[in-house]
């Protein structure tokens, strides 16, 4: 369904009975996010959405986009309260984590509990200097390569699956699901150049406004916070999840052994069970 919000509209799925704790997962698009850990999340009413200019919803221009971070998380707010939903457990993997504080920061009577996936307290840019940033040698290797044909299917199928491999660590790479994923994301996104990379690789954070800081206000997080990493994730190195953990108030790690970035299908049954816990 597409619900409008904030002068933009978002195409959302949910699942699960309504009538369940509303949890809602943001990402760049809705398959940030696996169907198979959503639907996992039994007991739970699981809401996930396309950002402007990803994916379904939206899309004016990635590369130079009229809104700001801050309108993302008001995104946010608006679609819970669209939808009647009332405070919910909310949950932000990468810069969706962005998303995620700010919307637990400037709309707190929206959040009944946060969890961080993939992360950091800081926006994309320079880094702070007690943060870990990029592995070098990676992000050489990730941005080095000619970027594909964004109309060519397989083309693109092939780029994102050699990426996730270079950001994926030790036991996180799972061939086949990237490359269903991968194919799924490029099938719902429209078929322009900016509009694939913008649904595959989130450009639009490149671009848009997320000044003020945020990280100075984080012990201002007053509800149950869940920070989950990889400890081999060389896009935001493990230290970042550290320094969230530290910085929150009563907020706790997990650390998902030999893996990167994103939540790989290894890591599915104990991120289930820890979202589970943290949301009961």
């Amino acid at each position: 369904m597409r619900i409008d919000v904030n002068g933009a509209e978002l195409y959302v799925e949910t699942f699960g009975d309504p009538d369940d704790p509303p949890m809602l997962l943001i990402g760049v698009t809705v398959l940030t996010w696996p169907d198979e850990l959503c639907k996992a999340l039994t007991g739970r009413y699981v809401v996930r959405y396309d950002l402007r200019d990803a994916g379904r919803s939206t899309f004016a221009d990635p590369e130079a986009p009229q809104y700001d971070l801050r309108d993302l998380a008001t995104d946010a707010a608006e679609l819970l309260t669209s939808l009647n939903l009332g405070p919910a457990h909310v949950a932000g993997l990468g810069v969706g984590g962005f998303i995620a504080q700010l919307l637990a920061l400037d709309h707190s009577d929206q959040v009944a509990s946060l969890t961080l996936v993939s992360t950091r307290p800081v926006a994309p840019g320079p880094v702070d200097p007690d943060l870990p940033d990029h592995d070098p040698d990676v992000m050489g290797k990730l941005f080095g390569r000619p970027q594909p044909d964004w109309t060519d299917r397989d083309a693109v199928v092939d780029y994102m699956t050699e990426g996730a491999k270079l950001l994926a660590g030790s036991r996180g790479f799972d061939e086949a699901d990237v490359r269903a994923t991968a194919g799924r994301i490029f099938d719902r996104a429209e078929p322009t150049p900016k509009a694939q990379a913008a649904s595959h690789l989130g450009i639009m954070f490149a671009a848009i406004d997320c000044a003020p800081r945020w990280r100075e206000r984080l012990r201002e997080i007053a509800v149950p916070t869940l920070v989950v990493h990889g400890d081999e994730d060389p896009f935001f190195p493990h230290g970042n999840a550290v320094a969230l953990a530290e910085e929150i108030p009563g907020a706790s790690l997990l650390t998902l052994r030999g893996v990167g970035q994103g939540l790989p299908r290894v890591t599915w049954p104990t991120v289930t069970d820890a979202l589970l816990r943290h949301t009961s």
